[in-house]
């Protein structure tokens, strides 16, 4: 993408906060969608709307139609995120809010260590010093979550979360590669359509249809999640990462407060020190290198 006009960082920032805080509504958006109908049907229908969504925002470029090397590289992509996306609505249904967004944040962090171990890139002292500054964190969190009262949902839900962030990693040495050589709204309409695709597969099985009630929150989900990408796209084109980098963990923030207001989630000491540690960690090991998309942004 080419880098436009410069802008001053102050709005690129504000604009940046405005894209987080929505994906985040959209969140909380699919966890009543889930705990309705489940968070397979709700990230099935989801998709369906957005592929609506993104494929107008693409059709605004005047697209020509993809290459096969960077359609394999579009469907491989769609196929990771299909799996991460999957595991994160499951685990925010079992999970609180500001639990799941708190654990998450260790994916850029994964994301380092199996782009050194794929791509040969350098993970120097700093990015094991903020890794396992971040692991403690979600430690304190994991010890508070198992010594209190819970039934299996609560361990499989974090675990889901962990696994969407081992996902996530590997989704970002693909996007890597991917972002080089198709513009933002190509890449979300054959990534939603990929995910579309996967999920459809075992819908003569897991579908549930929406009650009348629930499709305008469905759409209201697409049109969030793209919304929140267009935003964040258009930001991180026209200011430095570094200036960027601490509205990702704006989402903690808004998602603590969703999850109070709507689903009755109280923010535990050991949740917000768990957070603490993590982006702590994760701003160290990460100082030197440019940010890579958050997992909200793959999540379209």
């Amino acid at each position: 993408m080419t880098r436009s006009a410069p802008v001053s960082s102050l709005r690129a920032f504000l604009v940046a906060c405005t894209g987080i805080a929505i994906f985040c509504c959209m969140d909380a958006i699919m966890k009543g969608l889930g705990l309705a109908i489940g968070a397979y049907s709700a990230l099935l229908w989801r998709s369906v709307a957005g592929v609506g969504f993104t494929g107008a925002a693409w059709a605004l470029t005047r697209p020509h139609w993809p290459s096969a090397a960077l359609l394999r590289l579009h469907l491989g992509r769609g196929v990771v995120v299909a799996g991460m996306a999957s595991l994160w609505f499951y685990a925010i249904t079992v999970v609180p809010l500001a639990e799941a967004i708190a654990i998450s944040f260790v994916a850029p962090l994964a994301a380092m260590f199996l782009a050194g171990l794929f791509l040969g890139e350098r993970v120097g002292a700093p990015a094991v010093a903020g890794a396992v500054l971040a692991l403690a964190g979600v430690g304190v969190i994991i010890v508070r979550k198992l010594g209190q009262p819970h039934g299996p949902d609560a361990v499989i839900g974090i675990a889901a979360v962990l696994g969407s962030a081992i996902l996530y990693a590997a989704n970002l040495v693909l996007q890597r590669h991917q972002a080089q050589r198709a513009g933002p709204q190509e890449i979300a309409f054959f990534q939603t359509l990929t995910v579309l695709a996967c999920l459809a597969l075992f819908a003569p099985w897991s579908a549930r249809m929406p009650e009348p009630g629930h499709w305008p929150l469905i759409v209201a989900a697409a049109l969030f999640a793209t919304v929140s990408l267009l935003l964040l796209s258009w930001a991180y084109a026209r200011a430095e990462a570094q200036v960027l980098v601490p509205t990702e963990y704006t989402g903690f923030i808004w998602l603590s407060i969703l999850g109070w207001l709507f689903f009755g989630e109280a923010l535990s000491w050991a949740t917000l020190a768990g957070a603490v540690l993590i982006v702590g960690g994760c701003l160290i090991a990460l100082r030197p290198a440019r940010r890579p998309p958050t997992p909200q942004e793959a999540m379209l």
